[in-house]
């Protein structure tokens, strides 16, 4: 049980409230709390009534109080009133396939003393994190990895194979992560483990419409009010917490929307939180500002620099726990800090409104190459690309000749299933090319992508070309990156909870039913949402093209004055020690970023810097110097009954 408090202890950033503990002879278990509901009586772990079934829950089941009701109803006695006691009696009455009443967000252990049963499961998106390992004929799991290292027999290495798909799809493809033998339970799976056996199981798919089907086409206000109606109520769900619930305002129209919908219907105090940058080229705090008066709401914001970025970046690996192509999860970093220094644990965001309703700029980038191919030789198409990416520097000085170089590439290729995403992974893998030569030699015949490829859906070619560049987005970065990296990892460093009303499961089921037209009209991308948002918003807000969300890169390591660490892990002979790197290709980027104009340094190198000195934190911190710097002594009896 000793190794279970430390392993607890060291998530505690995750649930400093409170610590909880069960063991027998066949299993430990440990929780550490963030105490959100039920504040005084939902300490884990939980039971049933005999003490037969034992549940840790990291995560929110949203509609517990109809899902209790229920039970009651059935017979089940609660000692709490919590959302995690639900999880035992649910298991009671249906078994494993009780998850599909959750609309939650959730990771969780249940434990079945009478059938020796152990189930791990993970919410339908992966908003939070599970990963598992087993060592010497034991199965270790917990929401961070650095908790199961806390097992001295558990093998710290990174695992090479992870490092290329994550410097192509800008995250690794469940189960596999960055370090070896770890591995992450995808989302919307769940893992049972009886006997020694591991058995996983997926319990959900997101099913887009199927193309030449014949599907029955409603009117736009069809669409627009079912959608109006389901936000709502997602929203309303997630304000159900015993502690006050704010919200990310980051001025575009997704946490605009929320924001507006929260403040109109259910709660008139509502407080927000932003981000702004000192580099104009990043920042949108006009707009910010402008929602943040139009609502009403008690506003807080965080201005973010250059120098900030740069330093918390040891931080922000310590608790991404594997490495970052942008800088972006920095500033959201400084922000929970802001938000819990708020006194807030629990924020709404408008994470997941883009892949949903198809308003990144990969969408529209896709749909002008698909038009372009059909006519390649044409003169005219091409230069449709110059509409996109209109917010980053130096993009308008973009030659017409450049772009149609960059964009044929791969152009005819339109039978690829992951055709959109091509431009993007061909110029992310190129970080790839500065791996020492033992690790290419390693890596010699392996293909992420078609590995990639080789688990779509059987039905993926059903799909139109936007629902499937949606899904190939949803499962990649999504999951992998912008609700881990840049959400769950950044928040809960700081304690705090993020809440994702678009990313309810009903909500993302109605989007991936709709015409593709409503989502992306033309190139006007999320179509059905502006028309819904517009009686809640200012118009600008409303039509504000998507501005994609954004920080400083290179410049904020190498242009901010000597950061000691930076200049130890960027020697030639730290790199060539560390071994994943060619010393010389490296020694050339940094030359190249140290002297240009930060504004000029192509996409490309800055991806690379960036992957590079977050792969050589992440070695530092967890391969070579794993050092959780804590004394479990201090917590006191808590910790040691």
């Amino acid at each position: 049980m000793d190794l279970v408090k430390q392993m607890a202890y060291i998530l505690r950033h995750r649930g400093p409230d409170e610590f909880g503990f069960y063991g027998d002879e066949q299993i430990g278990l440990g929780h550490s709390r963030l105490s959100i509901i039920d504040l005084s009586g939902g300490k884990q772990p939980m039971h049933n009534e005999n003490k037969t079934i034992w549940v840790v829950f990291n995560g929110e089941v949203f509609n517990y109080i109809e899902l209790r009701e229920e039970l009651i109803k059935k017979g089940h006695e609660f000692y709490t009133h919590s959302d995690t006691e639900v999880l035992v009696h649910l298991y009671e009455e249906k078994g494993a396939d009780f998850i599909n009443d959750l609309n939650g967000q959730f990771a969780f252990a249940i434990w079945d003393k009478r059938k020796e049963q152990l189930i791990l499961a993970r919410d339908r998106v992966g908003i939070r994190p599970l990963f598992y390992t087993v060592v010497c004929g034991s199965l270790i799991f917990a929401s961070e990895i650095k908790s199961i290292f806390m097992d001295k027999k558990v093998e710290r290495q990174i695992d090479h194979i992870g490092l290329q798909q994550l410097f192509t799809f800008w995250a690794t493809i469940p189960p596999r992560t960055i370090f070896t033998g770890i591995k992450e339970l995808p989302p919307a799976h769940y893992l049972i483990v009886k006997d020694g056996k591991l058995e996983t199981r997926k319990y959900w798919q997101l099913q887009f419409a199927l193309k030449d089907k014949n599907n029955k086409i409603q009117s736009e206000d069809y669409y627009g009010d079912r959608l109006l109606e389901l936000l709502k109520d997602s929203s309303r769900l997630r304000l159900r917490a015993d502690v006050a619930v704010a919200a990310y305002l980051s001025g575009g129209i997704d946490s605009s929307f929320i924001s507006a919908l929260v403040k109109k219907f259910f709660n008139n105090r509502l407080q927000t939180f932003s981000v702004s940058f000192s580099d104009k080229d990043y920042d949108e705090g006009g707009f910010q500002i402008q929602m943040a008066k139009f609502l009403g709401t008690e506003h807080r914001n965080i201005d973010c620099n250059y120098a900030d970025i740069g330093k918390i970046m040891p931080d922000v690996i310590w608790h991404a726990e594997k490495p970052l192509i942008r800088t972006a999860p920095a500033p959201l970093f400084l922000l929970s800090k802001l938000v819990r220094d708020n006194n807030i644990k629990v924020v709404l965001t408008g994470e997941g409104a883009d892949e949903i309703l198809g308003g990144y700029d990969l969408f529209r980038e896709m749909k002008i190459r698909r038009f372009w191919a059909k006519y390649p030789a044409s003169k005219i198409r091409p230069l449709l690309m110059r509409s996109l990416y209109s917010y980053i520097p130096n993009w308008p000085k973009t030659t017409s000749a450049f772009l149609e170089g960059f964009y044929k590439k791969h152009l005819l290729n339109t039978d690829l299933k992951y055709y959109s995403h091509l431009p993007r992974w061909d110029i992310t893998s190129r970080i790839t090319s500065l791996f020492s030569e033992s690790i290419k030699k390693e890596l010699a015949g392996y293909n992420s992508i078609s590995e990639f490829e080789d688990n779509l859906p059987e039905d993926f070619t059903q799909w139109d070309s936007l629902s499937q560049a949606q899904y190939v987005e949803i499962t990649t970065l999504l999951s992998g990156n912008l609700l881990s990296s840049q959400g769950d990892r950044m928040m809960m460093a700081n304690s705090v909870e993020g809440r994702f009303p678009f990313l309810d499961y009903r909500v993302m089921e109605f989007c991936a039913g709709l015409p593709a037209g409503l989502k992306l009209r033309v190139l006007r991308e999320k179509y059905i949402l502006k028309k819904i948002a517009k009686d809640y918003l200012p118009s600008n807000i409303c039509q504000r093209v998507k501005q994609a969300y954004r920080a400083p890169d290179s410049a904020s390591f190498l242009k901010v004055g000597r950061l000691d660490y930076v200049d130890e892990l960027l020697s030639q002979e730290h790199i060539k020690k560390s071994g994943y790197f060619d010393p010389l290709a490296i020694i050339n980027l940094v030359k190249k970023c140290k002297g240009m104009d930060s504004s000029l340094i192509s996409a490309k190198d800055n991806m690379a810097f960036v992957g590079v000195i977050t792969t050589l934190l992440l070695d530092k911190l967890f391969i070579r110097n794993f050092c959780p710097q804590m004394d479990y002594r201090r917590k006191g009896s808590e910790m040691m009954e």
